[in-house]
């Protein structure tokens, strides 16, 4: 196991390398001066440059490559342009609240489309399979951000039920200004993992030991979780990561439409403010949480299936 892990990690730095690499590129030749954003139109040409300077802007760019990935290395991404403060200190403040998003809506898939998938594959043809085709296509059809709106006027304007914007104070607090967002994610990742678990069950169900198994009089419920079941999580964990990572990304629109702290949504501030040492920090974090969302998916499969372990 630990030399997985090891091997796995190693896979990983020439795809982090090479994501870093193009961030700083991309950054670089996008329009717009930081100094100008960070001073404002009126600031002089000295003022810019001393800017400039000051925050290693007028280096050669190959210096500021090297120094960035320096940083990486160190984990220390210095001082936002704009705000000042630290860029790990914003990073631990907002990543809490992304985190919290993605696997709280990976978590209601997960617990709401698994049985939801396993039902329909028990029952294929009859009514709960036409209600998981149904929707599984309203969910794959309608995109978070407008999802998110519609609950958010709904349930948090019109009801009342929910709060409208920020994250919350305390943990009480923050789970209940989690659940709207939280719903909006969880929606596709109903519709996906349930769809994965009824179509990798229904061809599990075909298998001759399954046959078997039902020939020898196993009860029913014994035969799906047992033998059936545990024989198709392996595309059903692969789904999973996937929907895990595609949750990431999806956070950043959620974030901004509920107003929502994260890093989802500071970093689409920090591209609009052209705020460097943020947008590289964040980028690194989110290219962290792939690289371990990964590894997570690799570690289930030798649990699931020994073989792979072996």
């Amino acid at each position: 196991m630990p030399s997985l892990i090891i091997n796995k990690l190693l896979d990983a730095i020439p795809t982090l390398w090479l994501v870093l690499t193009l961030v700083f590129i991309a950054l670089r030749i996008l329009p717009g001066d930081p100094a100008l954003v960070a001073l404002g139109d009126f600031a002089t040409p000295e003022q810019l440059a001393l800017f400039r300077e000051q925050t290693g802007l007028a280096a050669p760019l190959w210096q500021q490559y090297f120094t960035f990935l320096w940083d990486v290395v160190t984990f220390d991404f210095g001082a936002s342009l704009i705000s000042k403060e630290r860029v790990a200190v914003l990073i631990a403040h907002n990543l809490p609240y992304t985190v919290a998003l993605a696997f709280g809506a990976t978590l209601i898939g997960l617990i709401v489309g698994l049985p939801f998938g396993v039902w329909a594959a028990v029952r294929k043809n009859r009514l709960p399979d036409q209600g998981m085709r149904i929707f599984s296509l309203i969910g794959y059809a309608i995109p978070d951000f407008y999802l998110g709106a519609i609950l958010l006027i709904v349930f948090a304007l019109n009801l009342k039920l929910f709060p409208i914007n920020g994250g919350g104070e305390g943990v009480v607090d923050q789970l209940y200004h989690l659940v709207l967002p939280a719903v909006t994610l969880a929606v596709l990742k109903i519709a996906f993992l349930g769809r994965l678990t009824r179509t990798s069950l229904l061809e599990v169900l075909s298998k001759d030991y399954v046959r078997t198994a039902r020939a020898k009089g196993a009860p029913p419920s014994t035969v799906i979780y047992k033998h059936a079941l545990r024989n198709a999580l392996l595309p059903i964990v692969t789904g999973l990561g996937l929907s895990l990572l595609a949750t990431l990304s999806g956070a950043v629109a959620v974030e901004l439409v509920f107003d929502r702290p994260g890093l989802g949504s500071t970093l689409i501030k920090a591209i609009a403010e052209r705020d460097y040492p943020l947008i590289q920090g964040a980028v690194v974090v989110f290219a962290l949480l792939v690289v371990l969302i990964n590894l997570l998916v690799d570690l289930v499969y030798t649990v699931i299936d020994p073989r792979i372990r072996s």
